[in-house]
């Protein structure tokens, strides 16, 4: 059974940074793609940062690009975002997300990912 736990969360002020790290186990992840994504109250969760286990490919949302960098550690099975200068606006609850199968890409959809960590709540002030 997929496990995901997050962390690294927390309360920051713009301009800060934080970096998110999910853990994934009970499963060989070399040809998952791993995704972050994030849900603001009420908002629809929406797309952040994915990458592939195997290739390293990676993408982003618009709103996050050039401030946020996904990563992943292949011998600890742990996915990282790195996010740097934050915004208010980045204030949501941060999922990380698993998705089998993907050969060496990365998706961006929701529905593309079958497995879901319980979120890590991030959260800036102005």
């Amino acid at each position: 059974q997929v496990r995901l736990v997050e962390s690294g969360g927390g309360l920051v002020q713009a301009g800060g940074s934080l970096r998110l790290s999910c853990v994934a186990s009970g499963r060989t992840f070399s040809s998952y793609a791993m995704g972050w994504f994030r849900q603001a109250p009420g908002k629809e969760r929406e797309f952040v940062a994915a990458v592939n286990w195997s290739s390293g490919n990676s993408g982003y949302a618009d709103s996050v690009k050039g401030r946020f960098t996904i990563s992943r550690d292949n011998a600890k099975n742990t996915v990282f975002l790195q996010m740097n200068s934050l915004k208010p606006e980045d204030t949501a609850l941060y999922y990380c997300a698993a998705a089998p199968y993907s050969g060496s890409f990365y998706y961006t959809l929701r529905r593309q990912y079958d497995y879901w960590g319980q979120g890590t709540q991030v959260t800036v002030s102005s």
